[in-house]
């Protein structure tokens, strides 16, 4: 796949990806930030803020689009494919956030990152083997992970990294697979506001009753309490930064831009959250394990990602043989 069809990347792309990565990056610093609200909560506040920025933006688009697309938006199918993938997002905020409470946040970073891993997964047991690139980056990222691990117990800031926090952690790159592949069925036909606007909002009211069962806070915070609370300055930062110019912005390059090119991208996280983390919330230095073990883990991430876009590459190559032979 080329960069963009037909032409060049215009300028402004690269400035949209670098902002965007910055975005998605901050995110998880943010979330350290305001833990005086249990984490489900703090999940749910995110995304329905982002989800209030994204409401006129989908309305805006609603009225842009053909009678052919409205038609597709109400099908049942849709509805289902919208729903799962709030469900899964839902499922990936509440792991993830949670984690940053039991782990530090490099360590949180690093295995909510690992999701080429959980499709490298998934492929070798319901779809092929991988290839030897791919093969060579799982062994890469699991040895990379148990490195990382003998840091348990080390302190980083405020957080000890913990065993559990990194399950955590890894279970919310699981469940973001879901998203992604809801996503990927929606996204040909189904404009941007018009798709992230329901799934944010579905995967912010789904944690409310999650935080209503399993949290105290929910009784002193409420629902909505975003509105009333002192840290909502830093929710507004998290919808608009991460949500806004973070996601939008990556699924808005996408346009232009390589899948693989977005995936390479967004392995820098750990590196980029750890960094702001450290300059602006004091959220500490990895242990010496991390160091070593971390930049392995993203090697391997590295290697399956570019070893799909090669098998794909191959794929596609093959049936344009195909064509060209008929």
């Amino acid at each position: 796949m080329t960069a963009m069809r037909g032409g060049s990347v215009p300028a402004h792309v690269w400035l949209v990806l670098g902002v965007a990565i910055c975005g998605v990056s901050s995110a998880g610093a943010i979330f350290t930030h305001v833990d005086e609200i249990d984490p489900l909560l703090r999940a749910s506040w995110r995304l329905q803020l982002t989800a209030l920025i994204l409401a006129p933006l989908a309305v805006w688009q609603f009225y842009q689009i053909d009678h052919e697309v409205k038609s597709k938006l109400w099908s049942a199918s849709t509805a289902k494919i919208i729903l799962a993938s709030g469900a899964f997002l839902a499922l990936h905020f509440g792991f993830w956030v949670t984690s940053l409470d039991y782990t530090s946040l490099t360590h949180s970073l690093l295995f909510v990152t690992a999701h080429p891993l959980v499709i490298l997964i998934g492929m070798f047991l319901f779809v092929r083997k991988p290839n030897r690139l791919e093969l060579i980056g799982g062994i890469a990222a699991f040895t990379g992970a148990a490195i990382s691990m003998l840091d348990a117990g080390d302190v980083q800031g405020e957080r000890s990294v913990t065993i559990f926090g990194d399950q955590l952690a890894f279970f919310g790159a699981v469940f973001v697979v879901g998203y992604i592949v809801c996503g990927r069925i929606l996204r040909e036909w189904m404009p941007l506001f018009l798709y992230a606007f329901p799934v944010t909002l579905i995967g912010g009211l789904l944690l409310l009753p999650a935080s209503w069962l399993l949290e105290d806070g929910f009784s002193e915070f409420g629902a909505f309490g975003y509105f009333g609370h002192e840290t909502l300055v830093w929710f507004i930062l998290l919808a608009f930064i991460a949500g806004i110019l973070g996601h939008t912005g990556l699924n808005y390059c996408l346009k232009y831009v390589s899948p693989l090119l977005i995936s390479i991208s967004v392995t820098l996280e750990p590196v980029l959250g750890s960094l702001i983390g450290w300059m602006f919330f004091s959220t500490g230095i990895p242990g010496i394990w991390t160091w070593i073990g971390g930049p392995i883990l993203m090697l391997g991430i590295l290697s399956i990602i570019y070893g799909e876009h090669l098998t794909n590459q191959t794929s596609l190559d093959n049936k344009d043989r195909v064509l060209e032979a008929e």
